[in-house]
């Protein structure tokens, strides 16, 4: 998993509560379970018209937006059915962090386990930075994640709270599988052990 340390990126401004898994990524591109190739499919239903043309009006198509890297959303973010896909999607378009007043449970872990940074903070926060991704491309935010600041286009910072665990491994690349190779000489170990004392198994 890519680690995150700090980004500074495009941040695109979708003020929709409830935006759910279905909308992030529809059923249609479940069909796969590989991780790559799902940034076609992201906000489908939002981004292409009826033809399969890109929506003009929506916001990932405007190019301000080309390229954006951070989502400013409205709250309940990820909820709805607990589709691995929809970080998946996010991800390979090139999201890598969402910034939101609240996030689905499910969607949330889900984030932290691929590399994307959830961020909850509060209305009056989100507000300004909202504000600021409405800017477009001549606004970009910095996530600091060791700091855990985000630092705004006219120089304010907001600070927002993360599980320390969490962080470390966001800060050290570190996925469910990533975390059970660094026991790997413990593991290597005590499996010596076993076929040591235990020849038959």
């Amino acid at each position: 998993m890519e680690k995150f340390t700090k980004l500074t990126g495009i941040a695109a401004p979708l003020p929709i509560i409830n935006i759910d898994t279905d909308m992030i990524i529809p059923k249609d591109y479940l069909k796969t379970i590989k991780r790559t190739g799902l940034g076609k499919g992201l906000f489908a239903e939002k981004r292409y018209n009826d033809d399969g043309s890109d929506n003009p009006d929506f916001i990932l198509n405007k190019p301000a937006y080309q390229g954006a890297q951070i989502l400013v959303a409205g709250d309940n973010f990820g909820c709805g059915s607990s589709r691995e896909h929809a970080p998946w999607a996010l991800l390979d378009f090139g999201i890598r962090c969402v910034i939101s007043t609240s996030f689905a449970d499910i969607f949330y872990n889900n984030c932290f386990k691929n590399g994307i940074l959830p961020i909850v903070v509060s209305p009056e926060n989100l507000e300004k930075l909202m504000d600021d991704a409405e800017r477009g491309a001549n606004a970009r935010l910095t996530i600091d994640l060791e700091r855990q600041e985000i630092s705004g286009p006219d120089g304010g910072t907001i600070s927002f709270d993360i599980d320390p665990f969490r962080r470390h491994c966001l800060l050290n690349g570190l996925d469910d599988i990533g975390l059970t190779m660094e026991k790997a000489p413990s593991i290597d170990s005590y499996e010596m052990k076993i076929q040591q004392s235990r020849p038959w198994i």
